[in-house]
C-alpha cells in the first residue's frame, strides 16, 4: 500500500479512501449479477472453479472474461484469445489516458496501480469528482478497490452457488451494470464537444453492432469518437 503512496496512515487520505469505496457500494447491484453470470459461464466452458476465480482476480475486467470464456468454450487458439481481449479491453488505455492530468503529483507506482484496477465504473466514479474539484488518487483507489471487492465477492458466490442459483439474466439485471454506467455519464457531458464525442462513440458502436463481427467495432468507435473530440478542441482552441 505504501507503495501506491496512499496510506490510510496519512490524515485525510483514510477518509477519501472510505469515501470512494463507499460511492461505488449502489452500483454492486449491476456487478455482482455480472460475476455470477461470468462465474456460471466460465464452469460451463470447462474452466476448473481455481481458474475461474483466478482469471477474475488476476485479469478484472468483466468484458474481457466474457470474451475469453466464450472463446474458450469454441476452442479457439489461446493466441487468437489473448490477442482479442486486448483488444476488447483497449479501451482502458483511453480511460486511463484522460485521468493522467489529475494524477500528475502521484508516484508512478500510484499510477501504474490505479490504472491496474481501473473500471468503467470506478472511471466514472472518479472523474466526476476531479471534475468537480473534489477528486484525488486515495478516492480513485477506494472507488476501484471496492468494485474489485465486489467482482471477487461475486464470482466466488458464482463458483459455489451457481448451480442453485436463478439466472440474473433471465431477470435483466444484467441489464443493471451498463444502464448504470450510462446513467453515471450523461451528467459528465457538460460541454458541447464532449456530447458530440459521445453520440458519434454511441452511433459508431451501434452500427458496428448490426454490421461488423466480433467486438473490433467498440475499439473503432471510441478511437473515431476520440479523433473527433480533439479536431473539435483544437479547433476550439484556435
Amino acid at each position: 500500500m505504501a507503495e501506491l503512496q496512499i496510506s490510510t496512515h496519512a490524515p485525510g487520505r483514510a477518509a477519501q479512501v472510505r469515501a470512494g469505496f463507499v460511492a461505488m457500494m449502489p452500483l454492486w447491484l449491476g456487478a455482482a449479477p455480472f460475476g455470477v453470470i461470468y462465474a456460471v459461464s466460465a464452469l460451463a466452458a470447462g474452466l476448473s472453479p481455481a481458474q475461474t476465480v483466478a482469471m477474475s482476480l488476476l485479469v478484472f475486467a468483466g468484458a474481457s472474461q466474457f470474451t475469453a470464456v466464450g472463446m474458450f468454450a469454441a476452442a479457439a487458439a489461446p493466441v487468437t484469445i489473448v490477442v482479442t481481449t486486448l483488444i476488447v479491453n483497449a479501451r482502458h488505455l483511453l480511460l486511463a489516458a484522460s485521468l493522467s492530468p489529475y494524477l500528475r503529483r502521484s508516484g508512478l507506482w500510484a499510477r501504474l496501480g490505479l490504472a491496474a484496477q481501473l473500471t468503467d465504473e470506478s472511471y466514472a466514479i472518479g472523474v466526476r469528482e476531479f471534475l468537480g474539484g473534489r477528486g484525488s488518487a486515495a478516492y480513485q483507489f477506494g472507488a476501484n478497490i471496492s468494485m474489485y471487492f465486489v467482482w471477487q465477492c461475486s464470482t466466488l458466490a458464482g463458483v459455489l452457488l451457481g448451480r442453485v442459483l436463478p439466472d440474473p439474466a433471465a431477470y435483466g439485471l444484467d441489464l443493471v451494470f451498463p444502464l448504470t454506467f450510462i446513467g453515471l455519464l450523461v451528467p459528465l457531458l457538460r460541454k458541447r464537444d464532449s456530447q458530440v464525442v459521445a453520440g458519434v462513440a454511441a452511433a459508431l458502436t451501434l452500427l458496428g453492432a448490426l454490421w461488423l463481427p466480433g467486438s473490433w467495432y467498440i475499439l473503432l468507435a471510441g478511437v473515431v469518437a476520440s479523433a473527433v473530440g480533439a479536431l473539435l478542441r483544437r479547433r476550439g482552441e484556435a
